[in-house]
C-alpha cells in the first residue's frame, strides 16, 4: 500500500512539474511570423523584438512608395518592381493570388535577380502585403 501512494505522489509531482514548465517555456506571449512572413503578436506580449519593429517600418515605406506611385497614375496592373526602399529591400507589386505574368522577368525587381538586394516586399494591387521575403 505504501509502494501505491509514493508512486501516485511521484506521479501527481511529475504531471504537476511537467504543467510548470510547458506554462513558463510555453510561446504564448511571444512573436510569430504568420503565413506572409510578417510579423504579428501571438497573445500578449510585453516587447516588440527590433526584427519586428523594423520590419514595420520597411512595411510602412513600402506602401507609401505604393501609393505614390499609384496616386502618379501608373498602371500596376503587369506587376511591375516599384523599387529600393533602403540598401536590402525592394517592393514588388504581384497579383493575389499569384499569375503567371508576375513570374517574367520584366516584372520583378533587376536588383533582387541580381543579388543586389537580398529581401523583398510583395503588394498586391490594392497595396496590401502578399509576401516578406
Amino acid at each position: 500500500m505504501k509502494k501505491l501512494i509514493l508512486v501516485l505522489l511521484a506521479a501527481i509531482i511529475l504531471v504537476v512539474l511537467s504543467g510548470v514548465i510547458v506554462f513558463l517555456r510555453g510561446q504564448e506571449d511571444t512573436w510569430i511570423k504568420d503565413s506572409r512572413g510578417v510579423w504579428a503578436k501571438h497573445g500578449n506580449p510585453k516587447n516588440t523584438p527590433q526584427d519586428a519593429i523594423e520590419q514595420q517600418d520597411l512595411i510602412q515605406k513600402a506602401k507609401a512608395l505604393f501609393n505614390e506611385i499609384k496616386n502618379n497614375g501608373a498602371d500596376l496592373t503587369a506587376g511591375p518592381c516599384l523599387g529600393k526602399i533602403n540598401n536590402d529591400w525592394v517592393v514588388d507589386v504581384v497579383h493575389n493570388p499569384r499569375q503567371a505574368i508576375d513570374n517574367l522577368p520584366e516584372n520583378q525587381c533587376a536588383d533582387y535577380r541580381e543579388g543586389k538586394v537580398k529581401h523583398f516586399i510583395e503588394l498586391d494591387l490594392n497595396g496590401e502585403v502578399v509576401r516578406v521575403y
